[in-house]
């Protein structure tokens, strides 16, 4: 049986009790808390509070203002190299007459295969 059908099933019984038997369970359930955590100090086991997780950790405001101040000297150095010349970009790559003409070629005669095969795409 899962989790949810054991809940299911206990919410049914809950639905069938009346008053008096949902108080006297809830002062079962209280007298098994207590018992539970009795048992655990006993034992030496830690107890719900000790096994909360740790308090939320906070910034203090001079390490916000250390970190502001970072930030912004990034975003200033990042600011100032766009005001520079850019360097010249790459010279584009030229075929030459004779490559272009080959290239030319290959392609004419890869379409006139394609056509004689009945197909206009390639």
């Amino acid at each position: 049986m899962t989790r949810l059908d054991t809940l299911l099933a206990t919410m049914n019984v809950i639905a069938n009790l009346s008053p008096a038997q949902l108080r006297q369970a809830a002062d079962i359930q209280e007298r098994i808390q207590s018992l539970q955590t009795q048992l655990s100090r006993l034992l030496g086991a830690p107890t719900a509070a000790a096994a909360r997780p740790a308090a939320k950790r906070w910034i203090s405001a001079a390490g916000r203002a250390r970190i502001a101040a970072a930030a912004r000297a990034r975003w200033a150095k990042a600011r100032a190299g766009k005001g520079k010349a850019k360097t010249a970009p790459k010279p584009t790559r030229k075929l030459s007459a004779k490559a272009r003409a080959r290239l030319s070629a290959i392609a004419k005669a890869r379409w006139l295969k394609v056509k004689a095969s009945g197909r206009s795409k390639l």
